[in-house]
């Protein structure tokens, strides 16, 4: 029977129940089982009713850029995944079949039955370090944060161009500077606030405040006034 229509609570519980303990619609890696299924569906599940749908189709979201060239048949509909029999049943006495239903993975690379030949169990064992190298071969996008940061000077007879020339020739692998300006704060003194981007991995903001502070000439201290994810 496979998966019901997406449209109704009952078929979207059905999407919930299979992937409560699968990564996957059908077998070990992302497919066109999860690409017929992902379409079918009007939105996003929502995260309060169907958690486990939610995390798998924000899952299978991060596969848009490669839908077309993931393996499976891009001609068969969602419906023919799933369950064999909807686990969204009207007689509760159908309910235990269902739940053996569910047992039947389509496994993508094979099945895993011990009685499968040699043959067919390399054949498994190639598709899935195949999957395996081209997953790890993805390069995740650098994990960034916007950084607001203000620099105070010593007096109002502090050179502030200077200082904000001393702080920017400051280099660092993942470090991008932003926009600046000059903040009063009190008796003529104005701080520097200024804007930055940085990769979290490559750049510590101690270690980068240490650096401008060490302008001890125009320098009294510096301050994290903000910081966001991006």
């Amino acid at each position: 029977m496979g998966f019901a229509d997406f449209l109704t609570d009952a078929g979207l519980s059905t999407l919930e129940s299979w992937v409560t303990t699968r990564s996957y619609i059908a077998g070990y890696g992302p497919s066109q089982a999860d690409v017929a299924s992902f379409k079918a569906l009007p939105s996003e599940p929502k995260v309060e009713k169907y958690p486990h749908a939610w995390r798998w189709y924000k899952h299978m979201a991060s596969y848009k850029s490669e839908f077309s060239s993931l393996p499976g048949d891009p001609s068969k509909a969602y419906t023919t995944y799933g369950p064999e029999k909807s686990e969204a049943t009207i007689n509760p006495k159908d309910a235990p079949k269902a739940a053996e239903a569910e047992e039947d993975d389509d496994d993508l690379f094979g099945s895993d039955d011990e009685s499968e030949d040699e043959e067919a169990r390399k054949k498994r064992e190639e598709n899935l370090a195949a999957y395996k190298k081209k997953k790890e071969g993805k390069t995740k996008p650098a994990a960034k944060s916007i950084v607001t940061m203000d620099i105070k000077p010593w007096d109002d007879e502090t050179d502030m161009k200077e200082l904000e020339k001393n702080m920017k020739a400051i280099e660092m692998d993942g470090l991008t500077w932003g926009a600046s300006k000059l903040v009063p704060l009190a008796f003529g003194i104005k701080k520097l606030q200024i804007n930055l981007v940085v990769e979290d991995e490559k750049v510590s903001i101690d270690d980068l405040q240490q650096q401008i502070e060490a302008d001890e000439d125009h320098v009294q201290s510096t301050d994290v006034a903000a910081m966001q994810k991006l």
